[in-house]
């Protein structure tokens, strides 16, 4: 992950106008020395990162990211339920600071996985999911809540699911405050605290606002690790990992949040995790052009689907199924430059009896976006505009920006078509 460092290093010294020569006067180093920093040939110490701090005004960013990637000779700022309780606290007051500053979404996201991860090596596993059965029936209730908010944003879209996670989050936040439960149902707690987290964070990304999604998930990360609870953590960055590679150049990042969530949950996922782990890698490997890695992952996931639900598999993966998978490896093959693919794997969804229309229509407008990109690249016109169609009547029910903007990207791909009268018609009216 240093390299990615390197990267922000590099984007935030050019984003200050500094020249060179004033730059590496001002940092205390030579001029070539930098450079070679920059560019990998030297490594990123402690004292280059406290340097890029103090000249770029960034906060101590640099200095915290590279204790977040175990760089050599940097310090570490723990985490903790107080700390994690304070950054949900701020988050919920509506606080817009960012202490790492010139950090990219998908950089901060990084330093967010590699805390996370190394709390929980240094805490231990807890085994206590937020969905758990037993405890207190107050909790039950908020678990049931919460439960119903992922069906209500998979129907209805994210918009109001976004301040109704809020206010779940909120709740959770002032019992684990209250002191009135300890144990088991204190990390229980924390555990709801990281669903409610990513839901926020999801709901956000689906709005458009990453932003605020990257800081929602970075709380989703902490609360998993305060519960030490890796499901729920690497479920979150599960959904961290959709927003990076929906972010030109950030594919690369997403592959290692879902690599960090792989190994944090090794011999502790169900087949069910498993699968969804894989299919979700698979795509980030798609937007990163790795073909023959990306359909390894489709087959592992495919292999782990066929080792059939269990009665531990987490609430949260209900929607994890062949026809998911599919829709998938779909998405992956119009990536991959495979249109005619891309079409097979839609199909083979929908012969899954993949139930778009009636409970996901957010995520099936998306799909069937591709499905009609995949047919426009086909020279299949009508094909094409009967999928557009389609995703346009499921989006009629949908408040999700980020569905919007694919049927959008869609309508600009057909444009160029509209000597056919068919696609005339549907730009025109939709």
């Amino acid at each position: 992950m240093v390299h990615q460092l390197r990267d922000d290093m590099r984007e935030a010294r050019r984003a200050s106008g500094m020249a060179w020569a004033r730059f590496a006067h001002e940092a205390g180093f030579g001029e070539a020395y930098l450079r070679n920093v920059e560019n990998g040939n030297r490594s990123v110490t402690a004292g280059v990162a406290a340097s890029y701090d103090r000249v770029l005004r960034t906060g101590g960013t640099f200095t915290k990211a590279l204790s977040a990637f175990g760089a050599p000779g940097a310090s570490s700022e723990p985490w903790g339920p107080s700390e994690s309780l304070g950054v949900l606290t701020g988050l919920l007051k509506g606080s817009s600071v960012d202490r790492r500053g010139f950090l990219s979404v998908g950089a901060a996201l990084s330093v967010s996985a590699s805390r996370w991860s190394t709390a929980l090596e240094s805490v231990g596993p807890n085994g206590v999911p937020a969905s758990a059965a037993d405890g207190p029936a107050l909790l039950a209730h908020v678990v049931d809540r919460l439960d119903y908010l992922r069906h209500l944003d998979d129907g209805l879209g994210s918009g109001e699911v976004f301040h109704l996670a809020r206010s779940e989050l909120s709740l959770i936040v002032r019992l684990i405050k209250s002191g009135r439960y300890d144990g088991t149902a204190v990390n229980r707690l924390h555990a709801m605290a990281s669903e409610a987290s990513r839901q926020v964070a999801w709901a956000a990304f689906d709005q458009g606002r990453f932003r605020i999604a990257q800081r929602y998930f970075d709380g989703c990360l902490r609360a998993s690790a305060d519960a030490g609870d890796p499901i729920s953590g690497a479920y979150g960055l599960s959904f961290a990992a959709i927003q990076c590679y929906s972010t030109p150049g950030q594919a690369g990042r997403a592959v290692s949040l879902l690599q960090t969530a792989q190994e944090q949950v090794k011999g502790r996922a169900t087949p069910r995790m498993q699968a969804m782990l894989a299919a979700r890698t698979a795509r980030a490997l798609s937007a990163s052009g790795r073909m023959k890695e990306c359909a390894y992952q489709l087959h592992l996931a495919r292999t782990a689907l066929d080792k059939g639900v269990r009665d531990d598999d987490p609430k949260t993966l209900y929607w994890v199924n062949y026809g998911e998978i599919e829709m998938i490896a779909g998405s992956a093959a119009l990536h991959l430059g495979d249109p005619a693919e891309a079409v097979r794997r839609f199909e083979a969804a929908m012969k899954a009896s993949y139930p778009g229309d009636e409970e996901y229509p957010r995520s099936n407008a998306i799909y069937l976006a591709r499905a009609a990109e995949a047919h426009l690249a086909l020279h299949d016109l009508d094909a094409a505009v009967a999928h557009a169609r389609h995703a346009a009547r499921c989006l009629g029910s949908v408040d999700s920006a980020r569905s919007a903007s694919e049927l959008k990207g869609l309508r600009e791909k057909m444009a160029p078509h509209t000597s056919h009268a068919a696609v005339r018609e549907f730009l025109h009216v939709g």
